[in-house]
């Protein structure tokens, strides 16, 4: 068995493994035993009562946390030429088309969101290979393959995420960073798991909402009272 650190001994001292905690005080004690010299962002993992291999019980969405992520997303934005000034003004960090698109080839991935249009979607799903593994794939699900590039770009940067359950059944999102208060947290979280409420697949049998954990960068999960949350 692994040696356990002294300050790994210090964070497991201020709360209990075993004991489900409100939301609220999870958000307060999050920022409590984060030792991390950075930033730390908060994160969130909500165990669903779902197949995700049976397509009737896949969950994806997007959501806007009240109060962002705290991270500065990098956009890309593939378009025509006559929707880069409107990317450009939205805030898009870069934009453009088949240069950008041999730069992805090449092995360039250095962005967090791309967003692009019905027309150049073609262009763009022959990058599956390299962007689908990495989760960059513009999806019209996500809202990051649309007509209405500008508009998309300010609600990436203003905080909207997109999720989905992985093989396990389970959602994994940032809801801040440790530098938030604790009711900013708690408020992005509710947010997204209000939104997982309203996409519970009508074929999910049993309880939906198995399990909650909040964790920042290298911390341990915290355990919620997902009842609590849920009610």
């Amino acid at each position: 068995m692994g040696r356990v650190s002294k300050k790994r001994k210090e964070i497991l001292a201020k709360f209990d493994l075993a004991k489900p905690y409100t939301l609220a005080d999870a958000c307060n004690l999050v920022k409590e035993i984060s030792t991390t010299r950075f930033d730390a962002s908060v994160d969130i993992c909500v165990r669903l009562g779902v197949d995700p291999r049976k397509a009737n019980q896949m969950v994806r969405g997007t959501v806007a946390l009240p109060h962002g992520t705290g991270k500065d997303v990098k956009v890309l934005v593939l378009c025509t030429p006559d929707k880069e000034a409107e990317a450009k003004a939205s805030g898009a960090d870069h934009v453009g088309l088949d240069d950008y698109i041999d730069k992805i080839k090449g092995g360039w991935t250095d962005i967090d969101v791309i967003i692009t249009m019905p027309s150049v979607m073609g262009k763009v799903g022959a990058l599956g290979r390299i962007l689908g593994p990495r989760g960059l794939m513009p999806n019209p699900k996500t809202g990051t393959v649309t007509m209405e590039v500008g508009k998309a770009v300010e609600e990436v940067k203003a905080g909207k995420i997109d999720f989905k359950v992985d093989k396990y059944g389970i959602i994994h999102s940032s809801v801040g960073k440790v530098s938030f208060d604790g009711v900013k947290i708690r408020e992005n979280a509710q947010e997204l798991i209000q939104t997982l409420m309203k996409l519970k697949p009508s074929a999910a049998k049993g309880t939906y909402i198995k399990s909650i954990y909040l964790s920042s960068t290298m911390s341990p999960g915290i355990p919620i009272d997902a009842k609590s949350v849920v009610a």
